[in-house]
């Protein structure tokens, strides 16, 4: 199952599909890495409560990459309420705070850096795009 995961990250992170410029966006932030140098500008289009596209700009390890890419397929089309929780599951699962495999499901393809924990050092490549994306959505408290 470990290879199937390390091929899934290596795959967005070579491809980036999501990795362009939108037509038009309602949201853009930027997120940045110090500690690696891990940099991008995240953009979002809602349509009403959904998120009806995402896609980002930068440059960073294949951590950061594929897991800015991998967040945006599994959030895309989902309610800013479904996406705070899975952005919740998806950083409790990083902190090693949640193993609850009925929990993690809800993550679908981002369940394959449920081994970063165990890399100290790649853990903040992984959660950049998430912890953007949170304070994107936290301006709809």
């Amino acid at each position: 199952m470990d290879d199937l995961y390390n091929d899934l990250i290596m795959e967005h992170s070579m491809n980036s599909y999501n990795k362009k410029k939108l037509e038009s966006c309602d949201f853009c932030e930027k997120g940045h890495n110090p500690n690696c140098g891990d940099e991008i500008e995240l953009e979002v289009k809602l349509n009403g409560d959904v998120i009806e596209d995402m896609a980002f700009l930068g440059h960073g390890c294949a951590i950061s990459q594929s897991s800015t890419s991998i967040m945006i397929e599994t959030l895309r089309g989902k309610t800013i309420e479904e996406a705070r929780e899975i952005i919740k599951t998806f950083i409790d699962m990083i902190k090693r705070e949640t193993k609850d495999e009925k929990e993690l499901e809800k993550l679908e393809d981002a369940i394959a850096f449920k081994n970063i924990a165990n890399m100290p050092a790649r853990v903040k490549c992984a959660l950049l795009a998430w912890h953007t994306l949170e304070g994107i959505l936290d301006k709809f408290a």
